[in-house]
């Protein structure tokens, strides 16, 4: 089947087909950089990660754009607080995003465009909207008319009329109507701040990422993509300007991931129930992390708790000494042709992968494959002989989905160290000369140290926990 995708905009799954033949633009809104991500941010870090993957699995060169907000009222509250200037607030930040999104296993995008780095592009968008009557300056501050935009709300699905109600007007704000947002805001004694037509200040929210992604990657996108918390209004926002500037459509699919929840409750400030990935890594298995998010459909709201992380564990473990007795059973294997039943099971198990991510990228049920196969395998193990020719492809098969997944650590043969292997050695002499005592106090000290031994018919086998 042709891969499918569920369009927010049109609240439907549609057959995805790029403007260009064999290559993808996607751009995801990324953090603003004022604190350490949450696990909020990480889930479509995590899950766009995937995303990008399956398509460069499949053939596509993508384009990956994610951005940094490194200017805002948060920022500057911030450096406020500590002491430091805005630049050093965002630098630190943007390092540590770095580093959590690598211990959770995702690449970098192809570009990180950050906010201060593209002012003068913010504003000339910023100007297209005032020449074409959609903005309008007032007082140091420029504001975009929504009412000019007939369209707005056609992404949440909301009328304007509708959207008026709520809306509550800050003070100071110059605004012709209440609904109309800002795209410059003029400078306060003291704030950080760049030149421009309207007088001396910084970008609004929404502008920047319009104005980034025409840079980046034109003026309409393959894919837009974030979490559902912003769909409305900062992605609403970014059409109306987009397209109001631009003439084209901003994208072509939008995809949002549902909401996150810490034990059934939403997260959010006011309930102080936000968990820093740096902290959370600290102490759970970072691919669990990236593994229960897998689990459930992306679009779907998904609940945190540390009972889903223990489940979330059990299940990434039960695959992981699945294909630790693959590896282990190499050694011994013989030559000789691909068994033919498990080619069979192994040519279902792909054709269900891959049906299951072209159907809207639906990891939840594309794992489910991934545990058939390493059931077919344990299957194939029990017998007496195995063949190398036979070992391979399922290990080949599960690197490839691994490789769109990215849910295992590396083997951990490669993890020894001297003394573990001494250890071990050692074990295997007590256990030649009958001295049992010895062999099981190995075992206690080796499992302290997160090492579990396991004696098979074939020999000795371990593993990490």
């Amino acid at each position: 089947m042709s891969l499918k995708v569920y369009n927010t905009l049109t609240r439907s799954k549609e057959t995805f087909v790029p403007i260009t033949p064999g290559k993808v633009n996607m751009y995801v809104c990324g953090p603003t950089v004022y604190d350490y991500i949450h696990i909020g941010n990480a889930r479509p870090a995590i899950f766009f990660d995937v995303v990008r993957r399956y398509l460069e699995s499949t053939g596509y060169e993508v384009n990956y754009v994610v951005n940094f907000t490194d200017v805002d009222d948060k920022l500057i509250r911030k450096a406020e607080q500590v002491g430091d200037t805005v630049p050093e607030i965002a630098e630190k930040y943007i390092a540590a995003y770095y580093e959590d999104i690598e211990s959770l296993g995702i690449r970098k995008a192809s570009v990180n465009p950050r906010v201060t780095e593209n002012i003068p592009e913010i504003v000339a968008l910023i100007q297209d909207l005032v020449d074409k009557g959609y903005a309008y300056p007032s007082g140091g501050d420029v504001y975009f008319r929504t009412e000019k935009f007939a369209e707005y709300g056609k992404l949440s699905h909301q009328n304007l009329q509708e959207l008026q109600f709520g809306i509550r007007v800050e003070v100071g704000e110059r605004k012709e109507s209440p609904q109309d947002f800002v795209l410059w805001k003029g400078a306060k004694p003291g704030e950080i701040h760049w030149p421009s037509p309207w007088g001396d200040g910084r970008p609004g929210w929404h502008i920047e990422c319009s104005a980034m992604a025409r840079k980046y990657l034109g003026v309409t996108l393959d894919i837009h993509g974030g979490g559902q918390d912003l769909q409305f209004p900062h992605h609403e926002c970014e059409v109306a300007q987009s397209e109001c500037a631009n003439g084209h459509p901003l994208a072509n699919y939008w995809m949002h991931n549902g909401y996150l929840h810490i034990d059934n409750e939403k997260m959010s400030k006011s309930l102080g129930n936000g968990i820093n990935v740096k902290e959370l890594v600290k102490r759970v298995k970072p691919q669990a992390i990236r593994f229960l998010f897998l689990s459930t459909h992306y679009r779907n709201p998904l609940n945190f708790s540390e009972d889903a992380l223990q489940q979330a564990g059990n299940g990434l473990e039960r695959i992981e000494n699945g294909v630790a007795n693959i590896r282990h059973r190499l050694q011994s294997a013989s030559s000789g042709a691909v068994d033919e039943h498990v080619r069979a099971a192994v040519e279902r198990a792909k054709k269900t992968f891959r049906d299951k991510m072209d159907d809207d990228f639906n990891t939840a049920d594309a794992i489910t494959a991934v545990f058939d196969l390493i059931a077919e395998s344990n299957a194939y193990l029990a017998k007496s002989e195995a063949t190398v020719a036979t070992l391979e492809l399922l290990l080949d098969t599960l690197r490839e989905w691994d490789g769109v997944l990215g849910i295992l650590t590396e083997p951990a043969e490669e993890l020894l160290d001297e003394e573990i292997e001494r250890l071990i050695e050692d074990r295997t002499e007590a256990r030649k000369s009958k001295n049992w005592a010895r062999a099981d106090e190995i075992r206690d000290l080796l499992t302290a140290k997160g090492i579990l031994l396991e004696d098979t018919p074939q020999g000795l086998r371990w593993r990490r926990k």
